[in-house]
């Protein structure tokens, strides 16, 4: 029989422990895929805060540091300056990178730090509950909104690539998306372009974010999940490169 698919050598063969339809386990092997083809497995070292995101160690088969809520790009700057030819990322949610860390990541950015960030946006708190975050849209519900964001309550949803990109310490920004086929080819082009370009010692910070379904804090069956990220979420948080 014709093997048509393998498992990259940069993912741990163990069970997943992520909520059906969770966005997560993809991102993570679209990681690792890059990292085997750039041959970059032996120098590549991983960061994850407190979130969804922390348990990435539990897959990615690197180095990886797990350190506080919202202190990635912090110990990541540390890392790089100390390191400068390690290849070193930080795997972030949003309610880790756009709140608790959102001057973390403004300030690392602002210096040009020289590592990459993998930023998680499934517009809600997960581990801790379902609560608003940053990122949370307009009118959606949370445990802590339950009759939706408002304007004039909670404010916006912060949209972070549009903010990073209006800084010359950014190299390169991009948002995608992994709702679907298409999308999830096009995530792993950008992940993969991303670790080139600090391959390559290009100055600046690069950061890739990854619109990602949430079913079980959005209240939805996966394949609805999926349906409301095209239909509702792309609307507030469009697709595209903005800086690099």
């Amino acid at each position: 029989m014709k093997t048509v698919f393998e498992r990259t050598e940069t993912l741990y063969d163990r069970p997943t422990h992520y909520c059906p339809g969770c966005g997560h386990g993809v991102i993570h092997r679209l990681i690792a895929e890059s990292i085997d083809e750039l041959g970059l497995q032996g120098r590549t070292i991983g960061i994850a805060p407190v979130g969804c995101s922390v348990l990435a160690y539990n897959y990615i088969n690197i180095d990886m540091i797990e350190v506080a809520h919202g202190r990635a790009p912090a110990v990541a700057t540390g890392l790089k300056r100390c390191s400068p030819d390690m290849i070193v990322f930080s795997y972030q949610g949003d309610g880790d990178l756009a709140s608790i860390g959102a001057g973390e990541i403004l300030h690392a950015t602002h210096r040009g730090e020289r590592f990459t960030v993998f930023f998680v946006n499934n517009a809600i708190y997960g581990m801790t509950g379902g609560q608003m975050a940053p990122t949370t849209m307009l009118a959606q519900t949370t445990t802590t909104t339950p009759t939706g964001r408002r304007s004039n309550r909670e404010g916006y949803p912060l949209q972070v690539c549009e903010l990073l990109a209006t800084l010359p310490g950014a190299a390169y920004i991009e948002r995608c998306s992994v709702h679907d086929a298409a999308h999830i080819r096009k995530t792993k082009r950008c992940i993969r372009h991303a670790l080139q370009l600090q391959l390559d010692g290009v100055e600046g910070l690069g950061l890739v974010e990854v619109l990602s379904p949430c079913p079980t804090y959005w209240r939805m069956s996966p394949s609805d999940a999926r349906k409301w990220l095209e239909e509702e979420m792309i609307k507030v948080f469009p697709l595209g490169r903005f800086k690099g």
